[in-house]
Parts: C-alpha cells; structure tokens; sequence
C-alpha cells in the first residue's frame, strides 16, 4: 500500500474492476499508480477457474460491451462460459403486437450475451493479478471510511488489515454501488422515484434447449425477461427477471417450485418449451435513482452509485461499462496533458460526454417501462402496433437493435 494514488477506485465490483482493467495499458505507459479498495475478500488468487452454479446471477452485456471488452484484453477469457443471444423476441401479452430480432438479421454474431457474474468478475480480477498491472494495488478486504478535500488532492481514510491509514489520492472514484455510505457521507444527494413494483429473479430450466433465444414479455403487472444461459451440466438454464407489484412479490416468493412454474407458464405461456426445474429465487425493490452531481473536483460517481434503472430493457450494467471507458479515455488524456486527474475542468468533460447517453437510455428504461404499465386500453392498441408495425419494417428493427446492442455509441480509444 502506499501513501499517495493517482487513481483510488472504490468498489472492486464489475464497474470499479472494468475501469481498472481499463487503465492498464495506458496506465503502465503513463506511470498511473491506482489502488482498488474492495470492502469484500476477493477470490484467492492463482488459476483462471470456473465454478458452476445453478443459482448464479447473471449480467445482459449489449454487443456493444463485447467490443469494449475485447479492447480491454478479456472478451477471449470471458467467452469461455457466456451465452450468446441468438434471438429476441418481444410480445405484449394478450394482444396482437410482437417483434422478433435475428443476430444474423443484424449482421453480428450475437445481439448480447449472458455471463454469469461471478465469472466475469474473476476474469476482471485475474486481469488485474496480471505482470503488466503491478502499477494497480488490490486492497481488500478495506473499506474506506472517509473521504475529505485537500488543496490538490483528496484525503482517504482507510481501514484495512484491523488498522487505520491516512492516504491520498488525485481523484476518489465511487464505484460502490446503488447503497453508496460514502456517496451519503459526502453530501451528495440523488432523486429517487420508487415504481412500487419489485424484480424477482431466479434461474428456470425448460426442458429442452433455450436455442439462445431471449424474450420480453409484458404483461399486466409487469414485464417478464427470460435470458439464455450457459447449461449447467444437464440442466437447461434461462435467466427469469420478474417485475412484480410490490403487493404480490410475497405471495409469488412462497409458491412451491411447482405452483411457482405453473404461475410462470399462466403469466408467460409456452414459448420457451415446458419449465421442469426453478432455482433459489431472489427479490428487490424497483426505482428510479440518479445521483445530483455526478463529479465534483476530485471525485467521481460511478455505475449504480451514479445512476440505477428499471431492467425492463436489461440496458443497467451497459450503460456503466459505457461510463467506465469514457471516464477511462478522459483520464488518459489528462495525464498525457499534464493535468491533476482531479481538476473539475476535464472531469465536467467527462460528465458532459456521458450525460446524452444517460438520458436516452434511463428515458427509454422508464417510459418503455411507464407505456407497458399502462392498462389504458388505446395505448395497449397503440404498443401493440408499434410492435407491430416495427417487425414489418427492417430499417426501424435495425435502428432499434443498433440502440439495443450500443452500437450507436462510439467506444473511446483506451491505448
């Protein structure tokens, strides 16, 4: 550990990891010193191994998050034990509206992929373990406790190994998720707006194949995401994301696995094959929450901590990598141009660049969300036919998927 960082991430989860991750060429060329303070034990070191698990949660990564993952040195690693996403198919449930994508359609391998969480962060992690990142300093389990402004720097305290130190840094990056303390502690507020609905998730196996095809179903309580996963040796997986009233999640979390499957197939049909298996199941509350400043002079906010969105659209963690190589690319311009990475003049740069793609992608999160609630019965017929009406029209399909996957934004040069 030492006294003075150039970079301190706090958060050693997929965004403070990814970002990471990302100044590793440049910060080995440029002589970045970076700390990563997780307040978690990582997994022990050592061989890059795969541990399966029915119940793993899993992670929607856009296409676009392939081409950044492959620019940062991991996407060969990651491939390894991922689904892709072949197809999507959309559908209104009782109504007439749907709308089907196809990889090929588009002219990309895969629209998305899965990959189960725990994977992806033990490739960021062996990433980081690497000869080339010994510029970056796991630190964890520590937690910092409290952050303070200096003239030119930010004071950290820090509580690792039973002990308290005092560091510094030239820029604080936030990176610990939507419960941020630290994000509380320093005065930062955030609007939150609650969509009185809660996700249940939990993997299900169909009793044949998924044929990597993922589905949104929308339906009069909410919408239902089922994501093709990796088979777990005989099982046939699919990730269910299930939004839920918040009035009815408890009555839907005691169902046994067989009253659990049949409420499924009542709610969602039969696309998918018949269910013959369902794992743990897991629920949280649904909102809106967006950070009020997103970088102040030595800091900036990251990922959940920054922002959080309804999964309707599975575009959450999409928009964080996005975040994480802006943040990345402008960090790298800053020290090649000799300026302290926490001057609020290019980290305002920062949050400019990022901001248009916030707003289109938290709006169509909620509004697509807000429109599918809606039990008014001249927007279903509406909906219905923009499904519709886009399944019949290739260049609005295309249009639509290209925003789906990212591709619609640039991804910035990280050499």
């Amino acid at each position: 550990m030492k006294q003075h960082y150039d970079i301190l991430i706090v958060g050693g989860g997929m965004v403070g990891a990814s970002l990471a991750t990302a100044l590793i060429p440049a910060g080995q060329r440029l002589g970045l010193s970076i700390a990563v303070v997780e307040a978690f034990p990582m997994p022990a070191s050592g061989s890059l191994v795969y541990q399966p698990s029915y119940d793993a949660r899993a992670t929607a990564l856009a296409y676009g998050s392939r081409l950044i993952y492959e620019q940062i040195g991991v996407w060969d690693q990651l491939n390894q034990h991922l689904c892709p996403i072949s197809d999507i198919h959309v559908s209104d449930k009782g109504r007439f509206g749907v709308t089907r994508l196809n990889a090929a359609q588009e002219n990309v391998a895969a629209l998305g992929y899965v990959v189960e969480n725990h994977w992806l962060g033990r490739v960021l992690l062996n990433r980081l373990e690497q000869p080339d990142a010994e510029h970056i300093d796991l630190l964890c389990p520590a937690e910092v406790t409290a952050v303070s402004y200096q003239t030119d720097n930010m004071a950290v305290s820090l509580q690792h190994e039973g002990a308290e130190h005092q560091l510094t840094a030239e820029l604080v990056v936030m990176a610990d998720g939507g419960r941020s303390e630290l994000r509380e502690q320093l005065g930062i507020g955030y609007q939150q707006q609650s969509y009185q609905q809660h996700a249940l998730v939990t993997n299900i196996s169909p009793a044949d194949s998924h044929k990597h095809i993922a589905y949104e179903r929308f339906t009069d309580t909410g919408p239902m995401a089922l994501l093709p996963l990796e088979d777990e040796g005989k099982n046939h997986r699919i990730g269910l994301v299930w939004t839920l009233p918040d009035e009815q999640v408890d009555e839907v979390m005691a169902l046994s696995d067989e009253q659990f499957i049949s409420r499924v197939h009542e709610r969602f049909g039969y696309r998918a094959g018949a269910f013959v298996k369902v794992g743990e199941r897991f629920s949280y509350p649904l909102k809106l929450s967006l950070a009020d400043e997103q970088v102040r002079k030595g800091l900036v906010v990251l990922g959940n901590a920054a922002h959080s969105l309804h999964p309707i659209a599975g575009q959450g963690y999409n928009l964080a990598l996005r975040g994480v190589v802006s943040l990345a690319a402008e960090l790298i311009r800053a020290r090649e141009a000799g300026v302290n990475l926490g001057e609020l003049d290019h980290l305002s740069r920062f949050a400019d660049q990022v901001k248009s793609d916030q707003s289109k992608t938290i709006g169509f999160s909620d509004k697509t969300m807000k429109l599918f609630s809606n039990s008014n019965s001249l927007l279903a017929l509406g909906r219905s036919a923009g499904l519709q009406l886009m399944d019949c029209c290739p260049l609005a399909k295309t249009v639509f998927a290209r925003s789906a996957m990212g591709l619609d934004v640039a991804t910035p040069d990280l050499r």
